[in-house]
Formats: structure tokens, C-alpha cells, sequence
């Protein structure tokens, strides 16, 4: 029965595959600068890495908001935050996985009567906001960075394709490392406190924690919906809200990566507020968003024109959606695990 539990986080990072993580190379794939399969291997070999060695920090956040102390309601929560994510997949649009499971965790405090933390949410919620921000001010300042130096060093046009579509790849692995680093959470936050895995001792020195066992297996889900699901997504997310030349989808790609990093370092936090800056809060951020803010960047700099307005307003309209739909599935189907099937959702 545990195990059948925690395939609920596994249907939802197959989701955030299919999704989510395809956008870290959805514009080199829909510029054709990359082929899928290259990038579907690259995206899933730093994706895990990044889970099983940088993720604990925005779990962390996640478990502040709320933490589901059974594993039948871990299980619920993850199972509707995928069905969110998945019914939104299908109508083709780059929503938010991590708006599904925040609004997941707040159905299952409400249906527990669990306190939820509104300062943690705010927080959460700002972050969503200043990330698509600050992916739109950085792809500003690396266009223009970009061009000022392919500019100034008059490269062929192949020299410049070939050197376009290597930085493309180099960057793309350090995007999914981000990626995988902050948005785990998102697949396997919800089961940390509840799951009974046993930390693997390999060395004197070096030990395989519970918690980087269930993000190692989260993170082969998100492989798998790489693989499996994502490539309609990269067409979508590449093309259809503004035409990408080959240089604005590499600086689209690096706008994304440094903001997912910037929200999921523990080292670059601690490091800020050693030197007395104020950091940034490690929060699951949305790779959809921080991507859709980095390609309204790119058209703004570009003078504004060229971006497909109508389809920016059905994306919105999905990340209000999805939080709002999440939190209705899990309360519901919270009722039915509890009272229908007498399974125990929640610790006394």
C-alpha cells in the first residue's frame, strides 16, 4: 500500500514533465535550434540531479504551508494537483504545477481544519509574481548584452548558428538542474513528512537520505513525461505567444534558468544574507511563468509589437484556474478517501 500511495507523485511528475519541464528547452525546440530527443536527454539527466542534491530547500517552504502528516492524504493532494495539471495540458496551455499543489495543500488544511500559514503564502505567491517580473527584466538586459557582443564580434552566420545552438544546450542543462532543484517540491513535497523511507548509509561519510530517495524517484517521473508527453507543449510555449529568432530563444532559456536557480539556492541565500543583502525566499516558482515573463521581455525590448495578446489572457486564465480547481479536487476527493474508503487522511 505505500507504494500504491506514492504513485500519485509519480503521475504528477510525469505531469510536470509533460509540462512544465519542457519549457526549459521549449524555445530551442520551436526555433528548431535543438532536436527533441537531445533535449528530452539532456533536460532529464540535470533534472535529476538537481532533485536529488538541490531540492530540500523549497520543500521546505512547502512544508511551512502545510504538512500533510498522512500518507493517504499525500496521496490525495498530489492525485488532484495532477489531474489539474493534466486536464490543463490538454488544452495545450503552460500552466502552473506549482500553483496545482499549493492550492492542493491548502484544500487539505481546509478539510483537516490545519492552520494555514498566510504569511508562508503570501510569500509563495509574491514570488510567482516577482519571478515572471524578473525573467522579463533579465531577458531585456541579455538581449541586448547578446547582441551588443555578436555585434561587435561580426561572427559568419554559421560560426554564429553553430555557437547559438551549443550555448543552447549548455545553458538548457543548467535550466533543468534549476528546475529540478525547485520545483520537486512540487512532486514530492507533500509526501516528506509522512513517507517512511529509511536513510541508505553508502560510506562513513556519505548517506542517501528518505528524502532524496523520493526525490530521486519524482524526478525519473518528470523524465518520463519529458519523454513521453512534452513535445506539443515546446510547440505552444516556442511559438505561439511571440516568433522567436535563435538568439532571443537562447536568452529566453538563460532568463528562465538563473530566475528557477535564484529561487531554489540555499547556498546563493545563505551567501547574500552572510554578506548582509536581503535574499531570495527558496519558493517553487513556475517554470511557465518565469518563461512566458522572459518572451514578454523579449518583445518589449523588441518594441512591443509581435505579442499574441489573446493567448497571454487564456494563460492567465489558467493560473487562476488551476490553484482554485486543485484546492476543489482535494478537498472532495479528500472526503471520499476519509469517509467512503475509511482511509486516515490526516494524523491526530
Amino acid at each position: 500500500m505505500v507504494w500504491f500511495y506514492l504513485l500519485s507523485g509519480l503521475f504528477l511528475g510525469w505531469s510536470l514533465g509533460a509540462n512544465d519541464a519542457a519549457n526549459i528547452f521549449g524555445t530551442a525546440v520551436g526555433t528548431k535550434m535543438v532536436r527533441f530527443k537531445i533535449a528530452a536527454l539532456i533536460a532529464s539527466l540535470f533534472v535529476i540531479i538537481g532533485a536529488v542534491f538541490s531540492g530540500s530547500g523549497t520543500t521546505e517552504t512547502l512544508e511551512k504551508l502545510g504538512a500533510v502528516n498522512a500518507i493517504a492524504g499525500s496521496f490525495t493532494v498530489a492525485f488532484a494537483a495532477a489531474l489539474s495539471i493534466i486536464w490543463m495540458t490538454k488544452t495545450k496551455l503552460p500552466v502552473s504545477t506549482s500553483q496545482a499543489i499549493v492550492g492542493g495543500i491548502i484544500g487539505w488544511n481546509l478539510f483537516t481544519g490545519s492552520v494555514t500559514d498566510y504569511n508562508i503564502l503570501t510569500t509563495i505567491v509574491s514570488s510567482w509574481v516577482f519571478s515572471v517580473i524578473l525573467s522579463a527584466i533579465f531577458a531585456i538586459i541579455l538581449l541586448k548584452l547578446f547582441t551588443f557582443i555578436l555585434t561587435r564580434t561580426r561572427l559568419h552566420l554559421l560560426e554564429q548558428d553553430i555557437l547559438i545552438r551549443f550555448a543552447l544546450v549548455i545553458i538548457g542543462a543548467f535550466g533543468a538542474f534549476s528546475l529540478g532543484a525547485n520545483n520537486i517540491a512540487n512532486v514530492m513535497g507533500v509526501f516528506v513528512s509522512a513517507f517512511p523511507f529509511e536513510s541508505i548509509q553508502i560510506t562513513d561519510l556519505i548517506a542517501f537520505s528518505g528524502t532524496q530517495q523520493l526525490f530521486l524517484l519524482g524526478s525519473l517521473a518528470i523524465s518520463a513525461g519529458i519523454y513521453t508527453y512534452s513535445k506539443r507543449v515546446m510547440s505552444t510555449v516556442g511559438q505561439d505567444l511571440y516568433k522567436l529568432t535563435p538568439i532571443s530563444a537562447l536568452v529566453v532559456v538563460l532568463a528562465v534558468s538563473l530566475v528557477l536557480f535564484i529561487f531554489a539556492s540555499k547556498d546563493l541565500a545563505n551567501g547574500m544574507m552572510s554578506m548582509g543583502f536581503p535574499s531570495f525566499p527558496l519558493v517553487p516558482i513556475s517554470s511557465s511563468q518565469a518563461i512566458i515573463g522572459a518572451i514578454i521581455g523579449i518583445g518589449i525590448a523588441k518594441g512591443g509589437k509581435g505579442i499574441n495578446y489573446h493567448f497571454l489572457v487564456k494563460i492567465a486564465l489558467g493560473w487562476i484556474t488551476c490553484p482554485i480547481v486543485s484546492c476543489l479536487l482535494t478537498f472532495i476527493l479528500l472526503f471520499f478517501m476519509q469517509n467512503v474508503f475509511e482511509l486516515q487522511v490526516v494524523k491526530p
